[in-house]
């Protein structure tokens, strides 16, 4: 088929402002008007990488499809007018655009969205505004909650890896434009690009609020971001997630295990299902979830320390094709389009494999207690800590030293991961877990499967030298050959223990019962395996380190920080459990050992 391209046509919004924008429209009869795909984003409306691959689809095979794709820079990035500021223009602004759009002669008045990341935030953003003739959106590795992911977690700790690379990245686009329009120096861009070589020292900054380069180029990180570490009035005005109700578009959505989005992208399906503002919205939602990360390369489901199998990928997973019947259903009117299309679809590790569901949480689901056991001496993989089904019988109290100084160092897991030190996904664990800070619960070994598939928690009683400090969970499938690798994680700081919106200080040396959100996975443990929890204090730099003095973290000195004696307690008075979502069918009861 062929095609045409319009490269940098101005889009007007309401404010006057023009976005710069890529059309590409099938050729065709003259006369004929076309379902239209919008594309926002702030990396670049010419990047080649746009043009399919990993969670975005071939661009080619839906301009072959029958549809006219509209690529457009984000205000104030790129080839577009105006000042970037993320997220704040991004709901009026695709509106608008979704309106300018549909009044175009070559467009039937369908218009859907497509793409992964900040490109899916943009989505939810526009979606939320209920702005007519957006059918439906395909957010792919992304969030409806900002505050929960990716500038802080669940748990209220900051997700320091992903917003301050995510920074920096954005710093050297944006010393560029400035230089492009001779407002900034050539110095400004080296500094900028210099920053991106150098990301994980550049971590260890403190304060963090005094980097140089992301405090010049970036400001909103520093006065918005860190600015705001509870979950106030500006998160919660930005999250669509509050506005679910408004959001009446079906959706097929994205997500990987490993992905630092993967809580949000799960919770935005089950809120819709539940809430959404049409029948349509509510039962048109779509859920594909594989082995993946967000880094580059991370869709390929092959990682250093474990690759799932050649049809792990997001290539084997058909995400082009996956777009064009679902656009195919909504833009077009198809009802047959989906029938193929199981609501649910997710990869399952362990054994390897897709598999498709009816449902998400599935209904089979029993949520099962492993209580955390042992002498008092879990320190170490080499420590005695236990876990079992079985309550434990005696009582004792688990003590390390967490030192904000001597973090545990991050090693895999949810990360961007743009640096090429480091990688994300499932990673051998075991060097962690020679640490003293880091306390080990294991299973013996397992003479069945036993398939855990859900949402991940644990609840710990907790106690601690400190006014505030940090909890952290791992679940880890512990190998025949010794590797131990991550399957979810999750973090608590104490302060937001009962309202992310309103900090509350403990007592020290009072109990404290925390819940842990882990986050989810699909993961069957297979015999000759172990199932094992890692227990400490920080996972840095995924998330900040806290120094434990009570203060605001971000505009804290390294020597501000102290070292907190932090005590895990269990037994029958304080029943510490992990809890995990075990799916049995055609198998036996889970626990099993030999």
């Amino acid at each position: 088929m062929k095609f045409t391209v319009d490269v940098d046509v101005q889009v007007p919004v309401a404010d006057g402002t023009h976005l710069a924008t890529n059309l590409w429209r099938p050729e065709v009869d003259e006369g004929t008007a076309f379902p239209t795909l919008l594309v926002r984003l702030p990396y670049g409306k010419d990047n080649v990488s746009l043009y399919g691959g990993a969670a975005f689809p071939n661009i080619f095979t839906l301009v072959e499809a029958g549809y006219a794709v509209a690529v457009q820079d984000c205000r104030g990035t790129y080839r577009s007018e105006g000042i970037f500021t993320p997220h704040l223009d991004d709901a009026s602004d695709g509106a608008d655009t979704v309106r300018w759009l549909t009044a175009q002669p070559w467009c039937n008045g369908a218009v859907g969205s497509y793409g992964a990341s900040y490109v899916g935030f943009d989505q939810w953003q526009t979606a939320s505004t209920g702005v007519e003739g957006l059918k439906a959106i395909a957010p792919a590795q992304s969030t409806a909650d900002f505050y929960r992911a990716p500038w802080y977690s669940p748990g209220g700790a900051m997700s320091l890896e992903c917003g301050f690379s995510w920074a920096a990245l954005m710093s050297v686009a944006h010393a560029d434009r400035e230089l492009a329009a001779g407002r900034g120096t050539a110095e400004d861009l080296t500094a900028a690009a210099e920053l991106m070589t150098r990301i994980p020292a550049a971590l260890e900054t403190t304060p963090l609020v005094d980097h140089p380069v992301i405090r010049k180029q970036l400001p909103w990180f520093i006065t918005d971001v860190c600015g705001h570490p509870s979950r106030d009035k500006y998160w919660r005005d930005l999250a669509a997630i509050e506005r679910v109700e408004e959001i009446s578009t079906p959706a097929l959505i994205l997500g990987g295990w490993y992905d630092l989005f993967i809580g949000e992208t799960v919770n935005a399906y089950t809120e819709m299902r539940r809430r959404g503002g049409s029948q349509e919205a509510r039962e048109g939602q779509l859920l594909v979830i594989g082995p993946w990360a967000h880094s580059p390369g991370a869709d390929l489901g092959a990682f250093p320390d474990r690759s799932f199998g050649a049809g792990a990928s997001m290539q084997m997973a058909e995400v082009t094709q996956s777009h064009v019947r679902f656009f195919d259903r909504w833009l077009k009117g198809s009802e047959t389009a989906l029938d193929d299309q199981a609501p649910v679809r997710i990869f399952v590790m362990g054994r390897d494999e897709w598999r498709s569901e009816q449902e998400w949480p599935l209904p089979d689901t029993r949520y099962t207690d492993f209580y955390l056991g042992g002498g008092g001496r879990a320190n170490t993989s080499g420590g005695d800590g236990v876990l079992s089904q079985e309550a434990p019988e005696a009582s004792a109290q688990e003590t390390y030293l967490y030192d904000p100084r001597r973090p545990v160092p991050t090693t895999g897991g949810n990360i961007i991961a743009l640096s090429p030190e480091v990688y994300a996904g499932p990673a051998d664990q075991s060097q962690v877990e020679e640490r003293e800070d880091v306390l080990c619960f294991t299973t013996p070994v397992l003479e069945h499967e036993v398939e855990a598939t859900g949402h991940v928690s644990l609840t710990l009683f907790v106690s601690s030298s400190a006014v505030d400090t940090d909890f952290t969970g791992k679940l880890v499938d512990v190998h025949p050959d010794g590797r131990a690798i991550n399957l979810c994680e999750g973090i608590q700081r104490a302060r937001y223990r009962e309202s992310l919106a309103e900090p509350e200080f403990m007592r020290p040396g009072e109990i404290y019962e925390l819940t842990l959100d882990l986050c989810v996975t699909s993961n069957v443990f297979l015999p000759g395996h172990r199932i094992r929890l890692e227990v400490s204090s920080s996972n840095f730099p995924r998330y900040d380190r806290n120094s434990n003095s009570g203060g605001t973290i971000a505009e804290e000195r390294l020597e501000d920080m102290v070292p907190a004696l932090n005590h895990i307690h269990h037994g029958p008075s304080h029943p510490s459990r992990l809890t995990l979502p075990l799916i049995e069918r055609g198998t036996r009861r889970a626990g099993g050992s030999s």
